[in-house]
Formats: C-alpha cells, sequence, structure tokens
C-alpha cells in the first residue's frame, strides 16, 4: 500500500466520481475496504479550501463523499501494542494545543478485527492525555458535547494515520465528518 496522507469513504457509487474530481489533488488508490480510498495529497490544505468552495457553491457536486479525514502522522504497525506505542508518541505531541481544553479521540478500524478495538483505543489515548496533561498542570477534559477539539485515529489494515482537528476547522470543512 502506498504512502498516504487522506482517508476517503464515498457514498454507495461515488468511487468513480470521487477519482474524477479529486485525482487532481493527488494520487488516489483503492483498498481492500469496501468504498474506502487513500490518497497521497500534495497540497491538503488548497485541496480542503477547493472542496470547501466547491461545497458553499453546489452543495449536491460533493455528494459522492461520505467522509474524507486528512492526517498529518502516518505509521505501520504489526502488533496492538505497536499501535499503541506509536498513537501515544503522536497524541501527546499536541499536548500543548490540548492544554486545559474539552476533547476525544475518534477512531475509525478499518480491519485488525479481532486485534483492536475501537472503543478501548479511543479510552487508552483519552487516558495518556488527561494524565499528562494533569502532569504539566494543564488539565483537559473529554467531552462529547461541542469540544474544542478532537482526534482522529484511522486505520486501514495495518497502516494509521493520526490528526487533530478544531471545532472551526469542523465547521469550515463539513465533509470531514467525526462522528
Amino acid at each position: 500500500m502506498q504512502e498516504w496522507n487522506v482517508v476517503i469513504n464515498v457514498n454507495k457509487r461515488g468511487f468513480r466520481k470521487a477519482l474524477e474530481v479529486l485525482h487532481r489533488f493527488g494520487s488516489i488508490k483503492g483498498t481492500d475496504f469496501f468504498n474506502v480510498l487513500l490518497m497521497k495529497a500534495e497540497d491538503v490544505k488548497q485541496m480542503l479550501e477547493v472542496l470547501r468552495e466547491t461545497g458553499l457553491k453546489d452543495p449536491e457536486s460533493l455528494s459522492f463523499l461520505s467522509r474524507l479525514i486528512p492526517v498529518t502522522h502516518t505509521f505501520i504497525f504489526s502488533s496492538p501494542e505497536e499501535f499503541e506505542n506509536k498513537a501515544k508518541e503522536v497524541v501527546l505531541s499536541w499536548l500543548p494545543q490540548l492544554a486545559g481544553k474539552g476533547f476525544y479521540v475518534r477512531m475509525r478500524r478499518r480491519g485488525q478485527k479481532g486485534k483492536l478495538a475501537s472503543l478501548q483505543e479511543e479510552q487508552f489515548l483519552d487516558n495518556i492525555l488527561l494524565e499528562a496533561l494533569g502532569k504539566v498542570g494543564t488539565p483537559g477534559h473529554i467531552t462529547f458535547d461541542n469540544p474544542d477539539m478532537i482526534i482522529a485515529v484511522e486505520t486501514v489494515g495495518n497502516w494509521a494515520g493520526l490528526s487533530l482537528w478544531t471545532k472551526e476547522d469542523l465547521e469550515r470543512y463539513p465533509f470531514i465528518k467525526l462522528d
């Protein structure tokens, strides 16, 4: 599987339209998972802004998209322990942004059934962050009601991608759906 920085979920019969609309932003590959594509976008910020403008002009033009999640950190893992160690390292790098904020971790798992459990991994990372924030004197809190930030964890087979989103980001880019 290629390097990637965007996970795309398309709606029923949206595969062809996704390729048609999104190919200009980078290389796209199908996956072994139904209606899931991976992209290596050349300029994620530009892609987000173009898609935003396109959606504002014609909301139906993005109807092929179920969700589009850019990620800032990717890694390959071969075991749940390796996943947790690498994911922990990434989320701890976001402590300054999470200081004193309400947040939660949302994981979408594709593959690794019976090896990784989304809810368990979300809680593991939430607890790691809460403990670390408390230790540095800037406690945060888990909230699902209007959080300041959401951490997205996307797995596709033995690949993981993580990103941190503010509520302003999610309002600006409605096709990034984390719930």
